[in-house]
């Protein structure tokens, strides 16, 4: 196996520059014409059918991963962090602050960084 494309090979700091970079395009295509661009037709359809277009994807991530074809699995991981982003333009987010996020977590255990959610999750309902 080519170590460069295994399941630890290291991202390249390049790589949040693509996410940098195709936030803006997406951004870009915010009120756009929705005959000359997908992304402003999904912008124009609204939150629905971006986040129905999110679950269409995350599901086709699934049943790649049950296929087991890494090629497929990737294709489909990049389709789903695709409209993921779009979403996230679309509720006026960006990776930056979902970097930030998974940054924040690191080193928590899972468990540990579920039960602080929880938590939390408690705690604004009480207030």
């Amino acid at each position: 196996m080519n170590p460069s494309s295994g399941p630890a090979a290291a991202v390249p700091a390049s790589s949040q520059d693509v996410l940098a970079r195709l936030a803006a395009v997406l951004e870009s295509r915010r009120g756009g014409d929705p005959n000359a661009s997908y992304v402003a037709r999904l912008f124009h359809k609204g939150t629905d059918a971006i986040l129905k277009k999110v679950g269409e994807e995350a599901t086709e991530l699934v049943m790649a991963g049950k296929d087991g074809e890494p090629d497929k699995i990737v294709a489909e991981a990049a389709d789903l962090w695709f409209h993921t982003m779009v979403a996230l333009a679309h509720f006026g987010l960006t990776p930056g602050q979902v970097l930030a996020e998974l940054e924040r977590r690191e080193g928590l255990s899972g468990l540990e960084e579920f039960a602080l959610r929880k938590a939390r999750h408690r705690e604004s309902k009480e207030t």
